[in-house]
């Protein structure tokens, strides 16, 4: 993962960039996660496009968790949106789904541009 992708696209005014290739946000790869976005997430409202994602550990959730804290310190929003249905099923079960896939995090941006992230 490095730098933002080129093939950003736009989706209703909101920018979207992909990290290379990431279908697993998992131990040893999540720290890449963090190391890209964090810097976002303090400047600005996320949404992380979590479609390309198959499977979440601890360590993915504890990352997702991370980047909230993050943004929320810095006074900015930070949510997943897309979540695969096993994703969305372990963030429902731990009860994160009400904090990271709720509507107010898209609908109202307390910071700068808003960004669309894929985590894929």
């Amino acid at each position: 993962m490095n730098g933002m992708d080129r093939n950003d696209r736009v989706l209703a005014g909101v920018e979207a960039v992909e990290p290379d290739g990431m279908t697993e946000l998992v131990r040893g790869n999540e720290a890449q996660l963090v190391e890209r976005i964090a810097p976002l997430v303090r400047i600005q409202p996320v949404l992380l496009d979590l479609g390309r994602v198959e499977r979440i550990d601890a360590a993915g959730v504890a990352a997702l968790i991370s980047l909230y804290r993050a943004a929320q310190e810095a006074g900015c929003r930070f949510g997943v949106i897309n979540p695969r249905p096993h994703v969305a099923e372990i963030l429902a079960l731990l009860g994160l789904d009400r904090i990271l896939m709720s509507a107010s995090v898209a609908d109202e941006p307390p910071c700068g541009v808003e960004l669309v992230a894929s985590a894929a």
